[in-house]
């Protein structure tokens, strides 16, 4: 099954490219990514983060297992994100949200099945991709007991 990432933004930036195929070559299956990418909004920071998330939400089946990428969330280990990715491949579609730089109104929130937080530090959008890609790499390796990750 492909874990679908939905982002807001352009494509990505050469450097980020690299690093994300370098990662996504890596994968094996049913560890496959698949990215969306939904162009950021022209409107004022309210209404942008309300037309995004309608956007997002457009873009997500109602049986996907949807996992919010939110500074305010859930701290995960690499296990822990291992676990609840495996723990749901097969059995619906994993998806992925990256909002704008606004974020994301209530609707995706209160939708997400897991509200996750990479850090409590804010990261660059492009950055944030290329971490989530090598961290969903990282967790098909713990799922599959293969050496990459160290403990």
């Amino acid at each position: 099954m492909t874990i679908k990432i939905i982002a807001i933004g352009k494509k990505h930036e050469k450097w980020v490219k690299e690093g994300i195929d370098r990662y996504e070559s890596r994968l094996r299956k049913p560890w496959d990514i698949s990215w969306n990418f939904l162009a950021h909004s022209s409107l004022a920071e309210e209404q942008a983060r309300a037309e995004e998330s309608k956007r997002i939400l457009d873009k997500v089946a109602s049986d996907d297992y949807l996992i919010l990428l939110d500074e305010r969330g859930k701290n995960l280990s690499s296990p822990d994100l291992s676990a609840l990715i495996a723990g749901n491949l097969g059995f619906k579609q994993v998806t992925l949200v990256i909002g704008g730089a606004y974020g994301v109104d209530d609707s995706v929130r209160q939708r997400a099945n897991t509200v996750w937080s990479l850090s409590k530090l804010v990261f660059p959008h492009q950055l944030v991709r290329l971490i989530l890609t090598e961290q969903i790499y990282r967790a098909g390796e713990i799922a599959n007991n293969r050496p990459y990750h160290h403990v």
